[in-house]
This record gives structure tokens, sequence and C-alpha cells, in this order.
């Protein structure tokens, strides 16, 4: 896979994201604990967990968090907001690694993979040993949680090109977002260029290209299955009163362990 979330992007990820809900998207992963657990859970594990953003909020409730990312600099920022005060140090580890491959040689009694990061696992090998790590990972019963973009929505609305701009006291980072659609792969090929002028001073162009795949209710049951899961619930996200349809860009899985 081409690396993404290098140190250019991770710099300004925070700024991208800021008006991004997590600790409504926090509050409804607690719900989802309480709703399906079988058993109080007390140990969560965040794969793909980027910056914090859900690991932390987590960690501030109460939860033992260990967040999986393989980029290194999307840790570091996750590493320095947990020791500067914006999350409890104590309950929370952070460790560098393929959420394809890793292994913590413990147990978990739920694991999240939010904000898509499963589309980043192109090929159904990758899905699978992804899948399949993750339930290496978790106690009888345990809750697999994750969102992803939703097959049928990404038909019927098809990506657009979008432009995010975000003014600063002496500047502005300006990200632009085109994006390819491979049917054929189940593919949106999204490249991103993030550009952070200062003045008329242009300081930096950041390119990187996002493959991200999308799914399908049968195909998520399969992968599942076949990694050692059941869906127990396939929810639109956020709004997960509601069943997907066409309208649905997202969805939730909520996923229990098998014997």
């Amino acid at each position: 896979m081409n690396p993404v979330f290098g140190p250019g992007y991770a710099s300004v990820y925070d700024l991208l994201y800021q008006d991004k809900d997590y600790a409504g998207e926090c509050d409804l992963l607690t719900r989802l604990f309480a709703d399906f657990g079988v058993s109080p859970i007390g140990s969560v594990l965040d794969l793909g967990c980027g910056t914090g953003g859900h690991a932390l909020p987590l960690a501030r409730r109460g939860f033992r968090v260990t967040g999986v990312d393989a980029a290194p600099a999307m840790l570091d920022l996750a590493r320095a907001k947990a020791a500067t005060g914006a999350g409890p140090a104590a309950a929370i580890d952070f460790v560098h690694a393929d959420i394809r491959t890793f292994q913590l040689g413990r147990l978990f009694d739920a694991a999240i993979m939010m904000f898509a990061v499963l589309g980043y696992q192109r090929e159904d090998v990758d899905v699978l040993s992804t899948l399949s790590a993750v339930r290496g990972h978790l106690v009888p019963g345990g809750l697999f949680l994750f969102d992803c973009w939703h097959g049928p929505a990404v038909l019927a609305l098809r990506p657009e090109d979008r432009v995010r701009t975000i003014g600063q006291t002496d500047g502005q980072i300006v990200r632009t977002a085109r994006t390819d659609l491979d049917i054929d792969a189940r593919l949106c090929r999204v490249n991103f260029t993030v550009t952070r002028t200062i003045g008329e001073q242009r300081l930096e162009d950041v390119q990187e290209t996002h493959a991200m795949r999308f799914f399908f209710a049968d195909e998520l049951r399969t992968f599942l299955a076949a990694a050692g899961f059941r869906l127990e619930a396939l929810r639109a996200f956020p709004d997960t009163a509601r069943l997907p349809d066409e309208t649905s860009w997202s969805v939730i899985a909520i996923a229990r362990t098998i014997d």
C-alpha cells in the first residue's frame, strides 16, 4: 500500500477534522457497548487510532484503551495530546503496528475501527487479515464495532470533488479532494492536495492518494464469518436508529466473536 497520513498531512489533520463530533461518536460507542455487550466492557482496542480522536474520549469515560496505528506521525500527535492533559495518559497506550498483522499478546473486551479504517484495506486478503488479527485479540463474546462506506449509497450518490479552507491568523490551509470511482474494484481513489500559505507566500503542497474501499452488507457478513465473527447489526451511521439505504454513505457494523 502507498503510505498515507505522512508528516505533512498529519500536521494539519486535527485542523481539517476539528468539526468532527468525536465526543458524540464515543457516546454512541458507549451505548452500543451497553446494548450489545454480554458483560461490562472495560478494555477497548482502537485500530487505526490516528491522533487519538476516539481513544482519548473513551479513556476519559473510564475505558482502558490501546490505540494501534501504522502512521508514526499520527501516533506522535496522539501521544502528545495524552501527555499534555488532553487525555488520561495512565489509561491509554499507543502502539505502532500494521493492523493486518499486529500481535499484542493480550485480549480485549471490545475493539473499534472508526473513520472508515477498514476501507483502507483494499484487497480481500487485506480485509480478511485485518479481521482475523482483530479476532485474535478479543475475549470470547467480545464486540467489534466499525464504520465503513456503504456500497449502495456510493453507487447512488457518487463521490464529489470537495474543497475545504481553514483560515488562520497568518494564512490559510486549503485541502482539495478529487475522487475517481472504480466500481469493479469497489474503490474510491481520493486524491488530496493540502496547501499551506502565510499571507501571499505558499509554504508547501502535500499530496496523498487514499484508496478507499466500499462494502456491501453481504460481503461484510462473509468476511466477518470467515474471521470468526457474527454480524449482529448493521445500521446507518451516525444515525443508528435507521437501517442503511441508498442515502446512507456510512454504516456502522456491530459484530461479535464466535467459537
